[in-house]
């Protein structure tokens, strides 16, 4: 595990976040994309690893279609803090070029370069034939895998293809998924693991278990190492989490409804605004989410831990307001990290 102990004695997993640079209703794409770096200048005081963007295409809301643009964006505002992928949805592209932007990444900001690595699109299938995505391409994502892991690692002899920058980069790469075949390529290949629990939870268990049974040690990464996405909203007392988890919320309902809007300010009583099913739906995708004070936030996670094992979180903490979305990673941290 790569747990430490906090100022209070408790043992703790390392934090990093995930940042989607969510547009927000009143608020232009460049205030999501500043929005984004602030909080990684933040988080980098604030004691949490690593940053990553994910890779979505044709939704209004998000900002990181562009993965490598937005992780160079971040990475200029910081100076410690890892930034990377979570992640690059590899069918979508060569592997190729990949490397070349991730080695260019690492050639800028050395040692602080992660590159997660889904097979999803990440969008609708309109969208994939505007990115004239091949629809047999996921099949191939295992073997995309290492011929990515190729061109960033030393040249061999009579190599005739070579990733300017990115060979002999040795960009770290992670595994990412929310079903069993990701954590069965994590384990064959002896990579990080990242499961997608903070919107498809429910294969976690079996993933992690699959993944640490299996697991096969590499130059890379000697034993297991598990990443785990969940939904954290904090604040000064536990109605006021309440309140500001209403906007995430309105996301999940508008995206099983099909409507694509921008991120809304809370509300009240998110009962007005969801109908049962609805509500059925979207709290099934947030299943492991902890909403309140640092007290509900502390039993949260050390119940989520002592499930999981997990060697980091990822936290999601998807609000309105800027200011609040930065006092709620801050309370985690405080909470968390002492």
């Amino acid at each position: 595990m790569s747990w430490e102990r906090n100022a209070e004695g408790f043992d703790v997993a390392e934090l990093s976040i995930l940042e989607l640079g969510r547009v927000r209703e009143g608020f232009t794409r460049a205030d999501a994309l500043n929005e984004a770096r602030r909080l990684a200048q933040h988080a980098e005081a604030w004691g949490y690893k690593r940053l990553w963007v994910a890779e979505h295409h044709n939704m209004k809301a998000v900002t990181t279609a562009a993965t490598s643009l937005v992780v160079s964006h971040i990475a200029a505002g910081t100076k410690t803090l890892r930034v990377g992928a979570g992640g690059i949805m590899l069918p979508n592209h060569a592997p190729y070029i990949i490397a070349e932007q991730f080695g260019t990444l690492e050639a800028l900001y050395p040692g602080r370069i992660d590159l997660g690595l889904g097979r999803a699109p990440g969008t609708d299938q309109m969208t994939l034939r505007a990115l004239r995505r091949d629809p047999t391409s996921a099949d191939r994502f295992p073997q995309d895998v290492l011929e990515l892991q190729a061109f960033l690692g030393p040249v061999e002899p009579g190599q005739k293809i070579e990733a300017v920058p990115g060979s002999n980069s040795n960009v770290p790469l992670w595994i990412l998924g929310s079903s069993l075949f990701g954590a069965q390529v994590a384990a064959a290949y002896g990579l990080p693991y990242g499961f997608a629990s903070h919107f498809a939870p429910q294969a976690l268990d079996d993933a992690l278990a699959t993944y640490r049974a299996n697991f096969q040690p590499s130059d890379q990464q000697k034993t297991p190492y598990a990443l785990i996405g969940v939904n954290i909203i904090a604040a000064e007392t536990n109605e006021e989490a309440k309140f500001l988890a209403t906007s995430q919320q309105m996301s999940f309902a508008n995206l099983v409804r099909g409507d694509r809007k921008l991120t809304q300010p809370p509300i009240d009583d998110i009962d007005t605004y969801w109908t049962p099913e609805e509500k059925l739906r979207a709290s099934h995708m947030l299943n492991f989410s902890i909403i309140g004070d640092r007290d509900t936030v502390k039993r949260g996670v050390d119940a989520l831990l002592a499930r999981t094992n997990a060697d980091e979180l990822m936290i999601v903490s998807d609000m309105y307001d800027p200011d609040k979305r930065l006092r709620s990673f801050e309370i985690i941290s405080e909470v968390l990290k002492g």
